[in-house]
């Protein structure tokens, strides 16, 4: 008889893999009970990665969450372990060394067990202090390799980056195969390796099952002395998700490995409850193609907990490229050839970029990238001709060192921007904040919470948290939903004579008692202005005064959501101020990422024509200049 091996149920993972959101905490608690009723789980992911955000995205306290949803884990005695981001934190950009110390200490507090840090980069600078951090808080460290398939990953790359981890003090290693590209023969030299110098340290193997890799790679670790394997359920395993626990369960009973028996009733309770959250709103946010699972993935090696994003993000894309092209009558494309066209440019970006592993923020600034690259050469616009500034700080060196070396044509546009390379810490790079958000909270009289558990929160997703406080995420969420709901009952029932509204219409929106008046456009309305919310019984704020004549416009480049600054420490640009031509005026938020908008021209703003966090669509009036 082999040894044993525990089965831990990525139970957030398998939602972000799928589509956008996860369950709201009533759900989850309302699902923890038949979890811990199946019998085979030693560990469940409950949060960390996207959780966070998403609970502000609802409109819900993420704190409340986590400790809500962790709780019948411990009284049940399962471990409960998140994933974070190591210099990013639990967000897609770098986070004060203040803030992230506070975050480990908000977590353990909060009922989480382990750690699961990794760095996009596999940089052990960035991964060291979160280990101290962890440890510190009272928490297991586990840190990552994150896996990718390139020339300069090599089995004894990896092979070294583990002891380094260990010696640093990780307590475990984990094998993060996010994209699923992992060769079997190689993961299993990878563990071997781990396992031969360092026998007790315990190694967990994560992978997503879309390229058919999976199944071998779980064997082949397991046979190198694994411990852990991470595990989906239907209906959410498969596709970009993970292996099912009954088929991971079989193999390794089969192959003499001692697992853990599974209770099918539980089982089948669980299954049908993800349903019925699916049907209740989170299938809105899937896409059917999600389900399924595909070998083109092998190639760009994008991973599986970003094609629930990916899918999303391309028919938005796809609707921006089409009108340009519908402009110069042109057929226009379809999804399937939008996302061939992104993994043949992410194939061609990638190697030029560095081979940076690709899991997020990473995975994101190299779809990104390739994604706008893909955009602006539909417009007749060269490659290259717009890079976020998140994606600029991984050119740069400023969020850790690449892998492989630059392209020299981006080394070039580099210092014709006049931009610096950084060499140095990266944390060095993002001074301390705390003190910021606890002022500005002690300003707007809001408490800093137990643990200074909303000051972490604040601190880690500013703009977020503020939607989230005023009420608007709510709203926005609520009207989302609508929409797609609307949306889907008229693809579902073509033949019925109720057509869609073709104007955008107000609705009232009922958000804890207050109502909100919202205005929603349905299908491909065009030109549809960013939504009022407005509380229904206020009266609407009267629209500003028009611009001096002759002032120029200042158009968002895609669509997303528009911010005047990025973080705390930037002074936000206000009616009145001065600007020079190439001075950064404003962001708009797509993709994750902070797209950069420039002053195209030198002189002074007259109107700033969208609120912070406010939607836009390509090509809307952001600013007036004149």
């Amino acid at each position: 008889m082999k040894k044993e091996i525990k089965f831990s149920l990525v139970f957030r993972d398998m939602w972000q893999s799928a589509g956008k959101y996860v369950p709201r905490v009533d759900q989850l608690t309302k699902v923890a009970p038949a979890i811990i009723e199946m019998g085979c789980f030693a560990r469940v992911e409950t949060n960390g990665g996207g959780f966070e955000q998403v609970n502000l995205l609802f409109g819900e306290n993420p704190n409340r969450a986590v400790r809500e949803w962790t709780k019948p884990f411990h009284e049940a005695g399962i471990q409960t372990h998140m994933l974070d981001r190591a210099l990013n934190g639990l967000r897609m950009s770098p986070v004060p060394a203040d803030v992230r110390q506070l975050f480990y200490k908000v977590k353990k507090a909060q009922g989480t067990d382990i750690a699961r840090t990794f760095c996009g980069l596999n940089d052990v600078r960035n991964i060291e202090p979160s280990i101290h951090y962890a440890k510190d808080a009272g928490m297991i460290s586990q840190c990552c390799l994150c896996i990718t398939h390139s020339p300069v990953h090599t089995v004894e790359y990896y092979t070294q980056l583990a002891y380094t981890l260990i010696e640093k003090g990780a307590d475990e290693i984990c094998i993060k195969d996010m994209a699923g590209i992992g060769r079997p023969h190689s993961l299993g030299q990878i563990v071997a390796n781990i396992k031969k110098k360092y026998p007790d340290i315990p190694v967990q193997y994560h992978s997503h099952a879309g390229p058919g890799l999976s199944m071998a790679s779980i064997l082949e670790v397991c046979e190198a002395g694994c411990d852990y394997i991470d595990v989906g359920m239907e209906p959410l395993s498969w596709g970009t998700g993970h292996a099912d626990v009954l088929a991971v369960q079989a193999m390794l009973k089969d192959a003499g490995f001692v697992v853990p028996e599974i209770n099918m009733k539980a089982y089948m309770k669980v299954r049908s409850l993800i349903q019925e959250f699916m049907d209740d709103f989170l299938g809105l946010y899937i896409s059917p193609r999600n389900r399924m699972m595909n070998s083109l993935l092998i190639g760009p090696g994008l991973p599986g907990g970003m094609m629930g994003s990916l899918m999303s993000d391309l028919e938005k894309n796809l609707e921006s490229i089409n009108k340009n092209r519908q402009k110069q009558n042109k057929p226009l494309m379809t999804q399937d050839d939008l996302l061939v066209k992104l993994f043949e440019e992410v194939a061609y970006v990638w190697p030029r970029v560095g081979y940076p592993p690709l899991v997020t923020p990473f995975s994101q600034y190299v779809k990104n990238l390739a994604l706008m690259n893909v955009m602006q050469m539909e417009k007749g616009k060269e490659r290259w001709s717009m890079i976020a500034e998140d994606i600029w700080d991984m050119l740069l060196g400023k969020a850790g060192r690449l892998p492989g070396k630059l392209a020299p044509e981006l080394v070039a546009k580099a210092k014709e921007e006049g931009r610096q390379f950084f060499s140095g810490n990266p944390q060095d790079n993002y001074p301390n904040a705390l003190d910021i958000y606890r002022r500005k909270m002690n300003e707007k009289h809001w408490e800093v919470g137990e643990d200074e558990e909303e000051l972490f929160e604040y601190a880690m997703h500013p703009s977020q948290y503020e939607a989230y406080r005023s009420g608007k995420a709510k709203v926005e969420f609520k009207v989302d939903v609508a929409k797609r709901r609307a949306e889907k009952e008229k693809a579902s029932a073509p033949t019925t004579e109720v057509a869609l509204p073709k104007t955008p219409q107000t609705m009232t929106v009922n958000v804890d008692g207050q109502n909100y008046r919202v205005t929603v456009a349905f299908g491909d309305t065009p030109n549809m202005p960013a939504p009022a919310q407005t509380p229904a019984q206020q009266t609407p704020t009267p629209a500003p005064a028009a611009p001096a004549q002759g002032s120029k416009e200042v158009l968002s480049p895609l669509e997303g959501k528009f911010f005047l600054i990025k973080n705390a420490s930037e002074t936000p640009l206000k009616v009145g101020d001065s600007v020079q031509k190439g001075d950064v005026i404003c962001y708009v938020e797509a993709m994750k990422t902070y797209n950069t908008v420039r002053s195209e021209f030198s002189g002074t703003i007259t109107a700033i024509c969208v609120n912070p966090g406010d939607s836009v669509s390509e090509d809307d009036v952001l600013m007036l200049i004149q």
